[in-house]
């Protein structure tokens, strides 16, 4: 798994020993084909409902380490921040949860309901090793749903709860041309290129009102209903503020839908890396042998994320230049769209539990990323997954000087122990149903 395996046994190691910090909880590292896992359970609340609580503390590469002010690895306190890779994806929100359990078993000994954690060292590589793992360890993770540390909230200012997330497909190709790179004086104009021909492909991916133009892309998808749509238009979000966080010049994006929509509702194609030939310092006068990129779908009900490489290589194979070859490589792991169910009682209580923290109802919204677990926990546990991470979407999550709210870590410890308390209440006056 790479040269950072020790760094992540380590990581692995110290998580497992803060839990068992916590009191009468057993921990438990449960090895993989790749990172290990991180368990831990306290049944002692006989009759009282059972949540498994998901989180990972895997993160994302520091670079490009020039961009940062601080050392990425060394958590840095700058006014009501501290700045460090991981600490809002989601290394922070994860040790929330673990310091309520701590509180709880200080002042009572006990928690109010049933607790299973469940922590991977793989997420931000697509949780690719976790469902062999789930599968085997079924029994023991049996639960009435998921809470997850994981995933955010969309603003500082106004508490959110994410109801729904995107799905995932990616894919990867190559197209060749002549057998090495060659000399762009002696051979240009008489060969094809394959960067032109890998560019020409990847424009042929979209229309030019930001329509992706595969065969069957959107089979299957459903417009939004009026009063959808009419919902999420209420939502207190501008293009211009939109457009001072991300420092773009202006939105671009399916025509005859809001930002929003785009972001939560429709499905996206998006190139993430496009590269070939000479790009170190200073001039290398080639015709390249070779091009690469790599895509990423964003899904959402209705795509089966199976299909999708399919109908991108179809079309790649399609529109394919003369004089070079495809080799197309789909990605080893995607997700379907995901949405909580209207009544599940998880997702009632955490809108209870925000609105007493922040004084305010939250807002419902969309994730327009994607979770593979979740759809793991759903096919191999029957299980729904509720969002309860107190990250925010702004805090530069993959991105240099990734940081987290300080507030944020009172407002999650009050939130989760709230949250605890109340899950057991109305698990005692009702039985707990599923979705």
């Amino acid at each position: 798994m790479g040269t950072h395996a020790p760094d992540m046994q380590r990581a692995a190691e110290w998580l497992a020993a803060r839990l068992r910090l916590c009191g009468p909880l057993v921990a438990e590292l449960w090895p993989t084909q790749g990172h290990p896992a991180v368990y831990a359970e306290w049944l002692g609340a006989p009759g009282a409902p059972t949540i498994l609580v998901y989180g990972h503390y895997d993160v994302q590469p520091p670079e490009p380490l020039d961009r940062w002010k601080t050392l990425p690895f060394a958590p840095t306190v700058i006014g009501e921040r501290v700045y460090g890779r991981g600490v809002s994806d989601d290394k922070g929100p994860l040790l929330i949860a673990v310091q309520v359990a701590d509180a709880y078993f200080a002042a009572t000994g006990g928690l109010p309901v049933n607790v299973k954690f469940l922590f991977e060292g793989e997420e931000e590589l697509g949780s690719v090793h976790l469902p062999a793992l789930v599968a085997a360890q079924a029994g023991r993770l049996a639960a009435d749903f998921v809470l997850s540390a994981d995933g955010g909230m969309w603003s500082a200012e106004i508490p959110s709860l994410t109801v729904s997330a995107r799905g995932l497909a990616a894919l990867e190709f190559t197209v060749r041309g002549p057998a090495k790179d060659l000399h762009s004086g002696r051979h240009g104009g008489s060969l094809q290129n394959p960067l032109h021909a890998i560019a020409e492909l990847v424009a042929s991916l979209h229309t030019p009102d930001g329509r992706v133009a595969v065969d069957g892309f959107y089979d299957g998808v459903t417009e939004r209903g009026s009063a959808e749509r009419q919902a999420t238009a209420r939502l207190p979000f501008s293009d211009a503020g939109y457009l001072a966080q991300t420092g773009a010049p202006e939105v671009f994006g399916e025509a005859g839908y809001s930002t929003l929509e785009r972001q939560w509702d429709r499905p996206t194609l998006e190139l993430n890396g496009l590269w070939g030939g000479y790009t170190a310092e200073g001039s290398k006068t080639v015709l390249p042998a070779e091009a690469h990129a790599k895509l990423t779908c964003r899904l959402v009900a209705g795509q089966e994320p199976g299909r999708i490489p399919g109908l991108i290589e179809a079309h790649l194979s399609r529109h394919l230049p003369p004089g070079v070859t495809l080799d197309v490589r789909p990605g080893e792991h995607g997700a379907r769209a995901y949405r909580i169910p209207e009544g599940h009682v998880g997702r009632r209580v955490a809108g209870e539990v925000l609105e007493q923290v922040y004084g305010v109802a939250p807002l419902e919204v969309g994730m327009g990323g994607s979770i593979p677990v979740l759809e793991t926990f759903q096919q191999l546990l029957g299980l729904d997954t509720v969002f309860f991470s107190f990250a925010v979407g702004d805090e530069d999550i993959h991105a240099p000087n990734e940081f987290f709210r300080l507030p944020r870590i009172a407002q999650g410890h009050q939130a989760w122990a709230r949250y605890w308390a109340r899950l057991a209440e109305v698990g005692r006056a009702t039985a707990l149903q599923h979705g």
